[in-house]
């Protein structure tokens, strides 16, 4: 595997690693908008490194529906994947602006979005997750 489209995959898995860790607390504990945020961001790089590993340019983008669409213009069969409101996770926490703090649920969701876009990736990679480390 090159070693650039390696380095993606790393990073989206220790996002991956964070959310799982954070939700695998006991729920009061938890803080949604540290999952639902590293949600996205595993959601995020791991599409990257498909469209990386494609030859495919994104820009600088963390809208999810954006790189399921990128994603799709080489496999169709991304289009079946869903973003939910993943793209919204990337900023929505991090500023007081825009203060919002999602439920156990939602944070649940998100990781089992991110969850979802990391199998189907490493699939059309044609990859394990224990073949990235």
């Amino acid at each position: 595997m090159d070693e650039y489209i390696r380095r993606w995959l790393i990073l989206a898995l220790n996002d991956l690693k964070s959310a799982r860790h954070e939700i695998a607390l006991p729920e009061s504990e938890v803080i949604t908008t540290t999952v639902c945020f590293h949600a996205q961001q595993a959601a995020e790089k791991f599409l990257k490194a498909y469209l990386v590993f494609n030859k495919v340019p994104f820009g600088r983008t963390h809208n999810i529906q954006h790189l399921i669409k990128l994603c799709s213009g080489v496999d169709p069969a991304f289009g079946g994947l869903s973003a939910g409101r993943l793209t919204h996770y990337a900023v929505q926490f991090r500023y007081p602006d825009e203060f919002y703090i999602p439920s156990i649920e939602e944070a649940k969701e998100a990781l089992r979005l991110a969850e979802r876009i990391k199998d189907f990736v490493l699939e059309k990679l044609g990859i394990s997750e224990d073949e990235i480390a």
